[in-house]
């Protein structure tokens, strides 16, 4: 039996990964888990309550783009946050981001760009779906390194020209996963008109967005850009604490926002009834996002108070980028393992060699999610294994 050869070379997937790097070592300590950015931050106490009250629509087919009242909602919290003025034919919900940051490069990926197989710009490191959807549009994803002398964000005067003739989509993250770097509006701006440039969209993954340190940031919808050059896709995930929830939106130019809603006509699924009214109100509320991102600042803070003079905690998001002593990833989470259970993740395994080198190979990626008593026994004792 023939089975497709695109996805062969995919490395396993970071946490299958992870697993295998300490198969047979025991945790040194009561283990606490900093490895996966799910958060544990308290949801808004009505969801639960909400969706039972709302389960009778689970016996029906949703609309395909999502319910009028979850984009009119979406609508209104994308002007509150970005000022901008967005119709509701631009909206789609998602089944969480992941699901349309692959969908992207189904709908949108040409068969040929500039007489050529189409590049797909990835930064470098990256979560694993660009590079995936990249490949199920036989496209080449090109990496582009994101490390602390590019300022943890693509280097936009490094990319070669070929890949900018035959590029199709620019996947950006921002604030980034892993490193909570936050994209300017002026590196925003220069994104969109090189865009302009070599005719290519942005693909903003802005989940982050509402997890900051020190101020909002600014978001790709604000750029300037003509509306077709840009696709924003954001979550509920990490705004709310609901990653079960899995319920996200993409805006884009109607046009682009067509070609997406046709794709899902024919292989995608609609967000269900009582989620989607969930969400609504989720978009509508902020007391709830603005108690969350009090907590992770004082994370932030506490973060920053234990390991100071090491590393600094993100400008946004909630992971702690951490060097580690040797420059080892992967020694050093085996050693956080077996000396103190701390379970961390290797930045290599986030990252793909590319010109000889593996960004993050020198880098521990801790999850700021756990309860502050927790998190501060964690950060300890890291502290105090790879810096004794």
């Amino acid at each position: 039996m023939d089975y497709p050869e695109r996805f062969e070379n995919l490395p396993a997937y970071a946490f299958p990964r992870l697993r295998a790097l300490l198969d047979g070592i025991e945790p040194g300590r009561d283990p606490v888990a900093m490895s996966i950015g799910e958060p544990r931050h308290a949801s808004p106490d009505w969801v639960g309550p909400m969706l039972a009250e709302k389960a009778a629509g689970f016996a029906k087919y949703p609309p395909n783009p999502g319910p009028p009242a979850l984009l009119d909602a979406v609508a209104a919290w994308i002007a509150r946050r970005y000022g901008a003025e967005v119709g509701t034919d631009r909206l789609m919900a998602l089944n969480g981001s992941r699901e349309g940051l692959f969908a992207v490069s189904m709908a949108l990926v040409p068969e040929r760009k500039a007489g050529a197989a189409p590049t797909v710009l990835v930064p470098n490191p990256f979560y694993q779906v660009y590079a995936v959807g990249a490949l199920a549009a036989a496209a080449e994803p090109v990496f582009l390194p994101c490390t602390e002398g590019t300022g943890n964000l693509p280097d936009l005067d490094a990319i070669p020209r070929d890949a900018l003739d035959r590029c199709a989509l620019f996947f950006l993250c921002s604030p980034s996963n892993p490193q909570g770097a936050v994209a300017p509006m002026g590196y925003l701006r220069r994104l969109a008109a090189l865009a302009e440039r070599h005719d290519f969209r942005v693909v903003c993954d802005e989940c982050y967005s509402e997890i900051w340190r020190d101020a909002p940031p600014p978001g790709i919808l604000q750029a300037g850009a003509d509306p077709e050059r840009v696709v924003a896709i954001h979550s509920l995930s990490k705004r709310s604490n609901l990653p079960g929830l899995r319920s996200g939106f993409a805006v884009a130019g109607p046009e682009t926002m067509r070609r997406l809603r046709r794709l899902r006509d024919y292989a995608g699924a609609p967000l269900p009834g009582p989620i989607a009214e969930v969400s609504a109100r989720l978009w509508g509320d902020e007391a709830h996002v603005e108690a969350s991102r009090a907590r992770y600042q004082a994370k932030f803070a506490l973060a920053d108070r234990i390991m100071e003079g090491i590393a600094r905690s993100p400008e946004g998001g909630f992971f702690l980028w951490l060097p580690v002593p040797g420059g080892d990833a992967e020694a050093a989470v085996r050693r956080l393992w077996a000396e103190e259970g701390v379970l961390g993740l290797p930045g290599n395994f986030l990252a793909r060699e590319a010109g000889g080198e593996t960004p993050g190979r020198g880098h521990v990626r801790l999850a700021l999610v756990a309860g502050e008593d927790e998190l501060e026994d964690g950060l300890g004792r890291v502290r105090r294994c790879l810096w004794k």
